[in-house]
């Protein structure tokens, strides 16, 4: 049969020849390809659980609506003087209790010092207090609590003791007895107060994980292929174990923040002339039915700071937890 010329040159064959040329030409293709055949290229690599939590997290808005909150909140406590030009310590008797007025929208307190100045100011102290606090709490509970739940035994058994001691303790009555024999204006205390009474909580969430993880196949082929205990705590249980304690300590930031304030308020935690929601919320309270401006503005920024954390943890508990998919 005689062949026929295309255009572009290509010869065209009838019978078996022209669908064998066809599958060389579709093979030929698939190996210029960049990525291989479908499904087989980078794009189409299976997600690990981190990689499809923060898919799961970018696609929710309450996560995203709280990170822009704590991204915010982050700004102005690095630099205060983008939004806030004046300074939280200078004060005017003859305009104490005055309303918001033109370049003083929440008006002053009750020692006639701006009110806008200080919120702004003050959430350096708060979100100081509650970062530090957290990585505190999570470093200590986590390295105790790891270590309970791998090598078990006396260690596991005299820290389950140790945990319910400090469980017993109440919190707020704690910091009454412990940081009222503190004369220190720095946050430093607050912190320390904050990561002695804190890290039994996840410590426990640690050890459970821990021993959860320790149970798995892969560790005990793992320790079966001859690995040192520290290898496996550390490359095999570890990676798998951290989820839980990442989810309990984002929740816990907002709390340690109203724990400050709520130490500041009573008059032990932080103390003047440092700036804090919660000692402009005490200072302000004897002024409620005056200038209850003075005491609105802090505490709705407390309440909103407290709220966008705790937001934050429950986006971040829905996207880690498989059973909540």
């Amino acid at each position: 049969m005689p062949e026929r010329h295309e255009p572009d040159g290509a010869v065209s064959a009838a019978g078996m020849g022209g669908a064998m040329d066809l599958a060389a030409s579709e093979a030929a293709t698939l190996e210029r390809t960049p990525g291989g055949p479908r499904g087989t290229g980078p794009r189409d690599r299976p997600r690990s659980l981190w990689s499809d939590a923060w898919h799961d997290l970018c696609r929710n808005p309450v996560f995203v609506g709280s990170g822009l909150v704590i991204l915010f909140l982050v700004l102005i406590s690095l630099w205060p003087s983008l939004i806030a030009s004046g300074n939280p310590l200078a004060c005017d008797l003859s305009k104490a209790q005055e309303g918001p007025m033109p370049g003083h929208p929440f008006g002053y307190d009750g020692q006639g010092c701006d009110v806008y100045t200080r919120t702004v100011y003050g959430a350096r102290a708060s979100v100081t207090v509650g970062v530090c606090a957290t990585l505190g709490v999570a470093v200590l509970g986590s390295v105790l609590g790891g270590l309970a739940g791998f090598f078990g035994g006396m260690w596991d058994a005299v820290l389950s003791r140790l945990t319910d001691v400090f469980f017993a303790i109440p919190v707020v009555l704690g910091g009454l007895v412990l940081l009222s024999v503190v004369t220190s204006n720095t946050v430093w205390p607050v912190v320390g107060f904050m990561v002695l009474l804190g890290w039994p909580q996840i410590s426990r969430i640690a050890r459970g994980s821990v021993i959860t993880a320790r149970q798995n196949d892969y560790v005990q082929a793992a320790r079966a292929l001859g690995a040192s205990p520290a290898r496996i705590l550390l490359r095999h249980i570890a990676p798998n174990a951290v989820a839980p304690v990442i989810v309990v300590a984002t929740i816990a930031l907002g709390t340690y923040i109203a724990l400050e304030a709520t130490l500041s308020y009573l008059g032990v935690g932080l103390k003047p002339p440092s700036v804090s929601w919660g000692i402009d919320i005490s200072a302000a309270s004897p002024y409620i039915r005056n200038a209850p401006h003075a005491l609105l503005w802090p505490s709705g920024a407390l309440a909103i700071t407290v709220l966008a954390f705790i937001m934050l943890g429950d986006a971040v508990r829905d996207a880690l937890d498989p059973r909540l998919r």
